[in-house]
């Protein structure tokens, strides 16, 4: 089965490629796409690829622009860091929705529905419904951490957060105090830990809450500068790719 990667992150497609390589052996990764303009173009032309795994926060937009502009008529496995946006995915034809980090198992899964599709479109549908079904479900969100603070662990709520930021591959939780503590995951995992209507993924290096949002200017290229209420190390830039999103985030 040929399959085609959209990704604008160079390591998460990497890492999606050795998940392919070492658990789906039936998949060959035939090429790696950035962006939505990459894929309008690539899409209008003939081809041969058989499986797309499309993530859905690309270099240029959400991927949801693509199917505006050209069909795909094989099977789309989305894969991203936000569950958000399910519903949607499902709506465009996409037969499966991982959230990264992938599973293997989930992964392979996925290859085996994108096989079966023509073959029994009925457990196939069935099969859709429980998985969007699962994804209806309320979810839950962190309300506090536990920070290790010498023998004991100091309790940390959530509502106390303005913003997390990574430094030296350390993820750290600032408060609306101005205080700093340490947290013992990296950005993603914390990210999906958190309730997106109160907190937002502004790039790769911070994660900000609405309350603590001053204000926010606008940089040349589209870009976003956001002040928070408390400082930051450097300046939280919201990328053009992001801006449109970001915006709905704020105002909803």
């Amino acid at each position: 089965m040929k399959a085609l990667i959209i990704e604008d992150e160079l390591i998460a497609a990497q890492n999606l490629q050795r998940l392919i390589a070492e658990n789906t052996p039936q998949v060959t990764v035939t090429g790696v796409l950035q962006s939505v303009e990459e894929a309008v173009e690539y899409f209008a032309q003939p081809n041969e690829t058989e499986l797309v795994f499309l993530d859905i926060h690309l270099a240029d937009g959400l991927a949801f622009h693509i199917f505006e502009q050209v069909d795909i008529a094989c099977p789309i496995v989305f894969t991203t860091a936000y569950d958000q946006y399910a519903i949607e995915a499902f709506k465009v034809g996409g037969i499966d929705y991982l959230l990264k980090p992938i599973n293997p198992e989930e992964l392979k899964r996925a290859v085996q529905r994108a096989g079966t599709r023509q073959e029994s479109p009925v457990s196939i549908d069935k099969s859709l419904l429980a998985t969007m079904s699962e994804m209806m479900q309320p979810r839950r969100y962190k309300s506090h951490f536990l920070i290790p603070v010498g023998d004991r662990l100091l309790p940390l709520s959530v509502d106390a957060i303005a913003y997390i930021y990574v430094n030296e591959k350390m993820s750290h939780a600032v408060t609306f105090d101005g205080q700093t503590y340490v947290l013992d995951r990296p950005l993603d995992a914390l990210f999906l830990q958190l309730d997106p209507t109160r907190f937002f993924r502004a790039n790769r290096q911070y994660i900000i809450a609405h309350q603590a949002i001053k204000d926010i200017s606008l940089w040349p290229l589209s870009k976003l500068n956001v002040t928070l209420t408390v400082a930051t190390p450097e300046k939280v830039i919201i990328p053009r790719a992001r801006a449109s999103e970001f915006k709905d985030w704020f105002t909803n």
